[in-house]
């Protein structure tokens, strides 16, 4: 398939496949007489690989470790559980992180008077000072 069937296939943007292809995490595809990239059924699922640990939030490192362990099928799947559990624990970060920041705005929505802006506690709190 050309790499616009491909980006249709995997809901990704031509420029994102190319660029995965550039760092590495797809090989690059055989060419067609007329230059044109040919991508099969292992790059299909190459890339929906990545894309499915994209949406679950894993970085491009985490994914290029993910695809060698996934290339290796006989060894213990002990290293990928390590993966996934320090990205659990990094979700779990960012979630203790957003839960403060949506308590600070809420106290800032509380103190609101919401008379003018000179009076305006989120901008006051917002300036620098």
């Amino acid at each position: 398939m050309k790499i616009g069937e491909l980006a249709r296939a995997t809901s990704t943007k031509v420029e994102t496949i190319r660029f995965y292809e550039k760092i590495g995490l797809l090989p690059a595809p055989a060419r067609t007489g007329a230059n044109y990239r040919a991508y099969n059924q292992n790059q299909l699922a190459r890339l929906s690989f990545v894309r499915r640990a994209r949406d679950l939030g894993f970085t491009l490192d985490q994914i290029r470790g993910l695809l060698a362990l996934s290339d290796d099928r006989d060894q213990s799947c002990s290293a990928v559980d390590t993966v996934a559990r320090q990205h659990v624990s990094e979700i779990d970060r960012k979630i203790t992180d957003l839960r403060a920041l949506r308590r600070e705005l809420q106290e800032m929505l509380d103190q609101c008077s919401q008379e003018t802006v000179s009076t305006c506690r989120i901008i006051e709190s917002l300036a620098p000072r």
